[in-house]
């Protein structure tokens, strides 16, 4: 996240020094030895390490949970709190233009009362174990690239089924630092998640798009949701009979004030960060990668947008589509314009030319490492020959909601008929119900007239690519020579195939989910029959992104690893969707000349920014409160404002969503809801002078559920000090 200055931490390097400098870093619970403890301890960390996370249980990490992003159990009856915007899917699915759940809010008095959340799961960490030493024994140097790849993959499955079988859990093992290390974590997978409450949209996503990735900002970003398992505390999925999980870890919540300085650290599972990555992947990510994302994700807003306006229905079932499209875009935007502001990849060309000559100067060093920047050189340039035409490919078998399932339930007739350790990861045996559940759920939110719109504008892009990227197999499909015709036999070809298709119920597409891949095709269903045509396609660019794989296991841990020879820097590995805690302090920022921002905002300048129009509308229960001005112990003792915002040094990315900022007595004092516009370009490169987290204020969450809206049982569950 970062439009970088001139005094920017150089990609690779991370500087253990004091204060606000030093709170880079994403770091696993197993490598707590490798933080500045000494330092923390003199900025306010009163935890011992082992309080934090302890592999035996008990520590404060226990009480963290993945859940879509991150949430935290709040209370010992499986209580979690999260941000609005993670549990917006449930919520929206919930409702109808007539109990509009989203424009009103929703509070459930009694467990009774509490809705599924549907397709929403909970895992909670159990265990986390290092097994790079077997990883790493399947694999020689006189390996193919391709060979290399499937060897840790099939390493990899037989370790998860050894890790799962006659146990009710689920494992991951997560590679780390691009394949120098592999991580096996254990989770205990909660399935039934129901609704405790949501905010009204005009607290929990005040501001908007406008005010998306924006500081100041003013959002109570906020939820609360409820884990349950069966009566003998199993996993289970959705049964009146199940009871909230007892949580034996969960945090409370402090309503003290917060300053600046104060020490704040987060947990949570970051999604993905690239900080490691050569100079060869970073220009290809801005030349085509962001290009192109960007260009179809403004594509796909238009059309939803154009069919909300005419429906509001179609509009409601849009919604959590359109709210993560758009948050994608706006940071997309965000990283383009930090990039290239910051000159990230010409610091990132200039330290690899410093390498190349640490390297060189140091001969033994070199011959392990000289040859890995010309390789990955050369490997991206091979992988640009077909980028144009796979990217296309992707879009018509994975961008629109039909062609999405139709090309599920073909793959999967292909797999099943494979022994089940030799599927690929995502089609085997222990996938089937999750992979079965997404398709029914799948109904909820299915809009055919938006669908046919935006499968045209697959095709049509398709058919769009450069003439040496043509795909034959579809060019077939619509033969005319002028644009016009063939956009008129694409616009035929959708029509009637969702005419004709059965991929459009959940039923029937639970039915062919079962049925082989001969019984598949007998049946003739046009977008059965697409997949069908385009699985083979996509198998040769599966092929080929594995074997691309295999060399990135081969040389990114070598690129990774001369760095920390030259540097001899401590390093956390990039975000792979793992349990992380980054450490910091509360803090504003100055981004430009002649401006800086305060480290918090309050109520006051919500209501300030109030425009009357969405999506600047203040709720009349909370203008209420305002006016009345009981605000309780929620305030501030030197302004008497309840805070609403605040913002922190903590190193987060998405996935970090809903992840509790807490102290150093290890209290929750607010949960991460976003980073700020100039920063998003992070995931590339660190500015600690300017990357900050944004999040919510418990004291604000209270006051909401206290003062505002009067939900008592809510407010007695937890621990509030």
């Amino acid at each position: 996240m970062s439009t970088k200055r001139s005094f920017v931490l150089a990609a690779l390097v991370f500087t253990l020094a004091a204060g606000a400098a030093a709170d880079e870093g994403m770091w696993p619970l197993y490598s707590l030895d490798k933080l500045p403890l000494d330092s923390l301890r003199a900025r306010g960390l009163l935890l011992k390490p082992e309080e934090i996370y302890n592999a035996k249980g008990g520590g404060i990490a226990d009480a963290v949970v993945q859940i879509g992003a991150t949430g935290s159990f709040v209370s010992p009856d499986g209580l979690i709190l999260t941000n609005h915007h993670v549990a917006f899917g449930a919520i929206q699915q919930q409702s109808t233009v007539e109990q509009n759940y989203l424009r009103d809010g929703f509070y459930a008095a009694s467990r009774d009362q509490e809705p599924q959340a549907i397709g929403y799961k909970v895992s909670v960490t159990l265990g986390i174990e290092d097994v790079s030493a077997r990883v790493l024994s399947v694999v020689t140097d006189k390996m193919k690239d391709l060979g290399r790849y499937k060897a840790i993959d099939q390493e990899i499955k037989n370790i998860i089924k050894e890790c799962e079988s006659g146990r009710e859990v689920k494992c991951r093992v997560a590679t780390m630092f691009d394949g120098k290390q592999y991580v096996k974590y254990t989770f205990l997978e909660i399935r039934d998640v129901r609704i405790v409450y949501v905010p009204p949209d005009a607290i929990g996503k005040y501001g908007g798009e406008i005010d998306n990735w924006m500081w100041p900002r003013h959002t109570g970003d906020f939820s609360f949701l409820r884990a349950y398992v069966s009566p003998s505390g199993k996993p289970a999925d959705y049964a009146k009979e199940n009871v909230p999980f007892n949580s034996k870890v969960y945090l409370p919540l402090s309503a003290a004030e917060i300053h600046e300085h104060d020490f704040a650290m987060t947990i949570g599972f970051p999604g993905s960060t690239d900080r490691y990555i050569s100079s060869f992947e970073l220009e290809n990510a801005i030349s085509f990668s962001y290009p192109h994302s960007i260009r179809n994700a403004e594509d796909q807003i238009k059309i939803m947008t154009d069919a909300g306006a005419k429906d509001s229905a179609i509009a409601l079932r849009l919604a959590s589509n359109m709210a993560g499209l758009n948050n994608r875009l706006k940071k997309s935007y965000g990283v383009v314009e930090g990039l290239a502001h910051s000159h990230v990849l010409d610091r990132k060309q200039n330290d690899e030319r410093g390498l190349i000559a640490f390297l060189a100067a140091n001969p033994a060093l070199n011959k392990k490492y000289g040859r890995v920047l010309p390789e990955l050189d050369s490997l991206y340039s091979v992988e640009k020959k077909n980028q144009v035409r796979d990217y296309a490919l992707g879009l018509l078998a994975r961008g629109s909601d039909y062609a999405r399932m139709a090309n599920t339930i073909y793959r999967w007739s292909v797999e099943r008929a494979k022994p089940d350790l030799e599927r690929e990861r995502g089609f085997m045996n222990r996938d089937t119900l999750t992979a079965k559940e997404r398709l029914r759920n799948a109904q909820i939110n299915l809009v055919p007239s938006v669908d046919k719109e935006i499968l045209k504008y697959n095709l049509r892009r398709v058919l769009a690519v450069p003439a040496d990227q043509k795909i034959a197999e579809i060019e077939k499909l619509f033969p005319a020579t002028t644009r016009d015709e063939r956009d008129k036999q694409v616009d035929r070809f959708v029509e009637d195939a969702y005419a004709k298709t059965l991929v459009g119920t959940a039923e029937q597409r639970l039915r062919m989910f079962a049925m082989s891949k001969s019984e598949l095709e007998q049946l003739h269903d046009p977008l059965i029959d697409l997949a069908a045509t385009v699985y083979p396609l996509m198998e040769q660019m599966r092929e080929r992104d594995k074997a691309f794989s295999g060399a990135q296991t081969r040389l990114s841990p070598k690129l990774v690893q001369a760095f920390s020879e030259w540097k001899k820097d401590k390093m956390y590995p990039d975000a792979n969707g793992t349990m992380r805690l980054s450490y910091g302090e509360v803090a504003g920022y100055a981004p430009r000349d002649a401006v800086a921002y305060d480290y918090h905002t309050d109520l006051t300048g919500e209501m300030e920014k109030e425009t009357g129009s969405d999506p600047f509308i203040v709720p009349e229960p909370l203008k209420r409160a305002y006016t009345m001005k009981d605000f309780g112990k929620y305030t501030d003792a030197h302004d008497s404002e309840v805070p609403v915002d605040f913002l922190t040094t903590n190193d987060i990315t998405n996935g970090n969503s809903g992840s509790p900022v807490i102290n150093g007595k290890g209290e929750l004092i607010g949960i991460a809801f976003d980073g700020n516009y100039e920063a998003v370009a992070c995931d590339y490169q660190f500015d600690a002078a300017i990357d900050r987290t944004i999040a919510v204020d418990v004291r604000y969450i209270l006051f909401i559920i206290d003062k505002v809206y009067h939900l008592d049982g809510l407010l007695k569950e937890m621990t509030v000090r």
